[in-house]
């Protein structure tokens, strides 16, 4: 007999086959499909709104009026969007040189503890477990101007610090404050990653008379290059919606010096009441998020290179 006539499969034979493979992939489908539609209803149905109603002149009782890119060119033109777009990108500046380089430090050495490793992990990551309003209320009183720090300031002979009213301050105040609480997440990944890497090496590097910097500087850190390209993208991209502790400790005061681009948004919506506006400012930020989202997935995608 033919081989090739004996492989021939008769009419209708790929429609069980096609029936059996819909019938297991139909309960996948199903168990998916109120996440996909959640996701849909409550994320990108808003910001397609967010596209529309930037378009418009949103009124609740005379109705919307359709003013075309009106909207932007008032983002464009006020004063407010660029001081906004100024206390963001220092927002982000003070992040980077104060908060990043704070879990790496602390996995790094907590990596090269011999005892008491598990009970130091513990203590590093415990701020990030505090409630916000328990957060707020602990670091309103320690900057405080009589509070525990001024307190040790001056017994310092030290000058008082407006923490929370010398504009000069106010930032770097909120930045130091979530650095202390979120900065246990992130150095769990670090050690992971500082961990992974073979003790050989380091053993090796001793052998050859390499002190504790050389083996970090050499071998620690050139390990985890990966970790720290991805983390800095995921922290330009978190920093750049900052403003839950802006509104919460100061409003975005004083004078304005906190007022970050997020809040600027959430000020026009639910204080001003210009939802069109703040929907074009909205979408503005979209697209520089976007970008922002596509390093990333580069950065991923290619383990943490670039080019």
């Amino acid at each position: 007999m033919d081989q090739t006539a004996a492989t021939v499969r008769p009419l209708g034979a790929e429609r069980p086959l096609q029936r059996g493979k819909w019938r297991r992939s139909f309960w996948g489908y199903a168990f998916v499909f109120p996440a996909v539609a959640i996701f849909l209803l409550f994320l990108w149905m808003p910001i397609l709104k967010g596209f529309v109603y930037s378009l418009y002149h949103i009124d609740f009782v005379k109705g919307d009026t359709y003013v075309g890119f009106d909207n932007y060119k008032m983002v464009l033109k006020d004063p407010d969007v660029v001081t906004a777009v100024k206390n963001t990108l220092y927002y982000m500046l003070l992040c980077l040189v104060l908060g990043f380089w704070v879990p790496i430090l602390f996995a790094i050495a907590i990596s090269e503890l011999r005892k008491g490793q598990g009970v130091a992990r513990v203590a590093a990551y415990l701020p990030y477990v505090v409630p916000v309003v328990v957060l707020y209320g602990l670091w309103r009183w320690l900057y405080d101007p009589v509070g525990p720090i001024n307190a040790v300031l001056q017994k310092l002979g030290l000058s008082q610090i407006s923490f929370m009213t010398d504009t000069k301050w106010s930032m770097a105040s909120l930045v130091i404050m979530e650095t202390w609480q979120q900065f246990g997440s992130a150095m769990l990944i670090y050690l992971a990653a500082v961990l992974s890497i073979p003790r050989d090496w380091y053993e090796a590097a001793e052998i050859d008379g390499a002190g504790v910097w050389a083996r970090i500087r050499h071998i620690t850190l050139p390990s985890i290059r990966n970790q720290i390209a991805l983390l800095f993208v995921l922290q330009l991209i978190a920093t750049s919606q900052g403003y839950q502790s802006q509104f919460a400790m100061l409003d975005g005061g004083p004078n304005n010096a906190t007022l970050t681009y997020s809040l600027y948004i959430v000020k026009m919506a639910f204080n001003r009441l210009d939802y069109g506006v703040a929907s074009a400012l909205g979408v503005m930020m979209f697209f520089v998020l976007v970008i922002l989202a596509i390093i990333q997935n580069r950065l991923s995608n290619r383990g943490g290179n670039v080019s």
